[in-house]
């Protein structure tokens, strides 16, 4: 079973925006519909949408704060209890794993969901069409016909894609008209380019992805950076990340001699695996790496390979390496608590109260609350629980719409990484130089952010 699915939000940052609409169309395994869901929501308190993705995708204020749709909170919950309830699926999107899996991971998260990674429990994986395309592209680029910009750059954008393979009906920037279009390309992938889609059956499982690593062989690895075309790498397995067993590098065959690698210092190969062009790159097992088989007589690609094959404390070397430079990268914990998603695992405990959390009433759920070890679910529950249930919050609302206000009305120059009151004016002049929409548009977008403003100066929630 596949199950399709797409997010329309309110913004491209995951931490700070959150969805509108969920879209999604549970297939067999011949890509045949079955059931199909659609659902909108309200919009939070805290957050303000991007005028700009209001525009892209067509949603209008009136449904950013309608009564009749469910909150976030509630929306989610839906979310959820659809996810366990088509499981077991391989849950398939167009970007989804880097754009709308992010969106869900942080709408279980800043919910209080007892676990962030749904759609890989339960016999769940994962499969991306753009993704898939990609490596179309490279292995079999004659099975699709390629949209182009206006300097002949090729777009994988599913808006463009899609209609010039002859999907007719797409309603682009419409959760469920993507989901439509995404069932209709995989189609084409299946069909045109069978190579491609098995081995993106085949690497949507991180076992069988490890145990292919594991031959030794030189492989093919497909993958994109910013706007340039996908690329092959022909390379092998070389070690695994001492602190992310997720996280493997992989060794261009094409770039180095391994024999000068496997004789070289530390230093040598922390540059190998930050310099750039990368000698030794590293991707995750558990995010569908575009791996292939490499066909043909075996030739001094495969004697390299061996040679690193037969070296297990080059190994261990390189998986040193990769988790001295992921250090590099890891920072402090943020003063933000939604930036904080990574910060670790939740306790048993802790998961144990966020099930009962969702089973009981509100006096129960603040109760619950007070009982959480993980700072970060402490933060994120007392918000909450002041914008799901106000009511046991009376004394303090006026409190609350004060510090959101602070939060939304900082000064652009502070480059804060949320939507607010002073970027939305700004964006929304931008839309009216360039005459995106028409007078009555603009007023209402106006008259929204003017009401929202205003609500929290009185010492409202909007």
């Amino acid at each position: 079973m596949f199950a399709v699915y797409d997010l329309e939000t309110s913004g491209i940052s995951p931490a700070f925006d959150q969805p509108l609409q969920f879209a999604a169309i549970l297939t067999d395994d011949e890509l045949n519909p079955v059931e199909r869901v659609n659902i909108r929501c309200r919009l939070a308190p805290h957050i303000l949408p991007s005028p700009m993705a209001l525009v892209v995708t067509g949603v209008t204020p009136e449904t950013l704060t309608d009564p009749s749709l469910p909150s976030w909170f509630e929306f989610t919950r839906l979310i959820r209890d659809l996810i366990l309830r088509w499981s077991p699926a391989t849950w398939t999107g167009f970007n989804t794993l880097n754009f709308d899996e992010e969106f869900l991971r942080q709408s279980f998260y800043q919910n209080l969901c007892p676990n962030l990674y749904e759609t890989q429990f339960n016999g769940n994986d994962r499969l991306d069409i753009m993704r898939l395309a990609w490596a179309v592209w490279t292995e079999a680029p004659e099975a699709l016909e390629w949209p182009v910009d206006d300097l002949g750059r090729i777009l994988f954008r599913l808006d463009r894609l899609a209609p010039l393979n002859g999907f007719t009906a797409h309603n682009a920037h419409d959760a469920l008209g993507d989901v439509e279009a995404t069932i209709f390309l995989a189609r084409l992938i299946r069909d045109r380019a069978p190579c491609v889609w098995e081995a993106g059956l085949r690497n949507r499982n991180k076992h069988t992805v490890n145990d292919l690593l594991a031959t030794g062989r030189p492989l093919r690895l497909v993958d994109r950076f910013g706007s340039a075309p996908p690329r092959a790498f022909t390379g092998c397995y070389c070690g695994r990340n001492a602190n992310n067993p997720n996280s493997v590098g992989f060794l261009d065959l094409d770039l180095a001699d391994p024999a000068e690698l496997i004789a070289a210092d530390d230093s040598a190969l922390d540059a190998a695996v930050g310099a750039m062009p990368k000698v030794i790159r590293s991707f995750a097992v558990n995010k569908l790496p575009l791996l292939f088989e490499v066909d043909g007589p075996e030739g001094e690609a495969h004697r390299r390979a061996r040679l690193v094959a037969e070296r297990p404390d080059f190994h261990e070397r390189v998986g040193a390496a990769l988790a001295r430079r992921s250090a590099s990268w890891e920072s402090e914990a943020s003063e933000h608590p939604e930036e904080n998603i990574y910060g670790g695992f939740y306790t048993r405990a802790d998961q144990a109260l966020l099930e009962r959390f969702h089973e009981a009433s509100w006096d129960e759920r603040l109760h619950i609350l007070s009982q959480l070890s993980d700072t970060r679910l402490v933060q994120l529950g007392r918000r909450l629980a002041m914008i799901e249930n106000p009511e046991a919050f009376s004394e303090r609302i006026e409190e609350v719409a004060e510090t959101i206000l602070a939060r939304l009305t900082r000064p652009v120059e502070e480059r804060p990484k949320w939507t607010t009151f002073p970027q939305a004016e700004l964006e929304i002049e931008e839309i009216e130089a360039r005459r995106i929409l028409d007078a009555a548009g603009l007023e209402a977008l106006r008259s929204f952010y003017t009401a929202r403003q205003h609500a929290l100066m009185q010492g409202e929630l909007p």
